[in-house]
């Protein structure tokens, strides 16, 4: 087994020219992901001067290393998104899942991006009883609020779904879809970079401090190569938020997520595993998410430890996995696993997805992203519309979905109601097991955290 990324043995990274830092430019995005390249490609159609800052290469983090799924809804079920933000927002917020997919969908086209991009559908397994019967009260109220159809799938009709008899039933979405992330991701830094995009990789944002010109309100941005002056500032930098994004990385948590794959099975096993092709994830609140790879390797993801990847954790999760996996498919308890690997995402204290607007005008972060996918932030589904770029040469932007999340691997997640245990676990290690209550108290009233909290990581 190769403690290796499995997605990237099968997708080539464009390389960025060498050049030198511009003294300015309209935009500067922090971060070659998804949120990054999908906002520098949109901006740069439009003649926005953009300049992306990457401290590592294109596609490092969890882009390369998620599932691949690109999925629809949220992570909160939809009743409990209606009685906290009403309806007509919750619409809303649904809708956005549904057009990022059609965003990824349409991008994928346009760019000519050869990443296996597929509409398989997602499957929702349930673990418990109470988890299928709340199922449908989940299908009765998406398709009266929000015009959009899923399908009950009865335990006795799920083995058409797939090769597992441990689940009470499960929701089928056919919108839903499926690619290959390190092949998707390759092909946004390369269109960006067609579009007039500059991307500087190895490139180590240092600070960000507001600067003004010739009364024009703007960003000095000192980095690892230099500095350069921006209008705006977009970090997109997820689970890999540094010390140079205070103000970011105190909103959020670094948690690990691990993946799987197998050798490539047989035909026959891979339509017993899953006969529809479909992208899985089950009900429990630290889930499990698996899928078949285009070369039919059974992909199996999920929470395995809790925190960043480290050559520790991805062999501890590795064995973790492979249980887990036969748990759901005992057929394949002699099949070799080939691959294992693991990715940091963030998570916000309401397990939402944030766009955040930064006390300095001009200057916006992204939180809230999910462990298996590509289109939300569900651990990692939402999208980010684009702002006005004020003096840029194209004028504004005009709002439209420009930053399709990924739902499914390291870009979709467990369930943070269990997030005490995590706080525990961390404080008594740290001989501060007591102060989550505090901790979740203040949750009520904040997003942030507290400046001490055990939660974040060392400055």
């Amino acid at each position: 087994m190769q403690e290796l990324n499995y997605w990237l043995t099968t997708a080539k990274m464009p390389a960025s020219p060498a050049q030198q830092l511009p003294e300015s430019a309209d935009v500067a995005v922090i971060g070659a992901g998804f949120t990054g390249l999908s906002a520098a490609l949109a901006l740069a159609k439009r003649g926005v001067k953009v300049v992306v800052l990457e401290s590592e290469t294109i596609g490092w983090g969890a882009s390369s290393r998620n599932g691949g799924m690109v999925l629809s809804g949220l992570k909160l079920g939809v009743n409990e998104l209606i009685s906290k933000y009403g309806p007509d927002l919750t619409r809303r917020m649904y809708e956005a899942s549904l057009d990022t997919i059609t965003c990824v969908e349409r991008i994928v086209k346009e760019e000519n991006i050869a990443c296996d991009f597929a509409r398989t559908g997602h499957l929702e397994v349930a673990c418990k009883q109470a988890h299928f019967d709340d199922y449908a009260r989940q299908v009765e109220v998406i398709a009266r609020e929000f015009n959009h159809q899923l399908r009950i799938v009865p335990r006795n009709e799920l083995r058409d779904e797939i090769g597992s008899d441990i689940y009470y039933g499960g929701m089928v979405d056919e919108v839903s879809a499926g690619l290959n992330p390190a092949r998707y991701v390759a092909g946004l830094g390369a269109a960006a970079m067609r579009a007039g995009a500059a991307i500087f990789e190895h490139t180590m944002l240092q600070k960000i401090d507001r600067e003004s010109q010739s009364g024009a309100p703007g960003f000095r941005l000192t980095a690892s190569r230099g500095s350069l002056r921006a209008r705006n500032v977009l970090v997109g930098t997820s689970g890999y938020t540094g010390a140079a994004t205070p103000a970011l990385r105190k909103r959020i948590i670094p948690i690990g997520s691990f993946i799987i794959t197998t050798e490539a099975l047989p035909d026959a096993v891979a339509r017993e595993l899953s006969p529809r092709n479909r992208q899985i994830y089950d009900s429990k609140n630290y889930l499990y998410y698996f899928r078949l790879t285009p070369d039919n390797r059974m992909l199996f993801g999920g929470r395995a430890a809790f925190f960043p990847e480290t050559d520790q954790t991805i062999r501890q999760s590795a064995e973790i996995l492979r249980r887990g996996m036969i748990s759901v498919y005992p057929q394949l308890r002699d099949t070799k696993v080939e691959y294992v690997w693991g990715g940091t995402l963030d998570f916000c204290f309401d397990i939402m997805p944030r766009r955040i607007r930064g006390a300095r005008r001009g200057h916006g972060d992204l939180a809230g992203t999910e462990d298996g996918g590509v289109d939300r932030g569900r651990e990692d589904r939402q999208s980010v519309r684009g702002d006005s770029v004020p003096g840029s040469a194209a004028g504004p932007v005009q709002r439209e979905p420009v930053v399709p999340a990924v739902r499914g691997g390291v870009l979709q997640s467990a369930r943070l109601d269990n997030l005490e245990q995590l706080a525990d676990c961390r404080g008594q290690v740290a001989g501060r097991s007591s102060c989550w209550p505090r901790c979740q108290a203040r949750s009520k009233a904040s997003t942030e955290f507290p400046a001490n909290c055990h939660l974040l990581p060392a400055s």
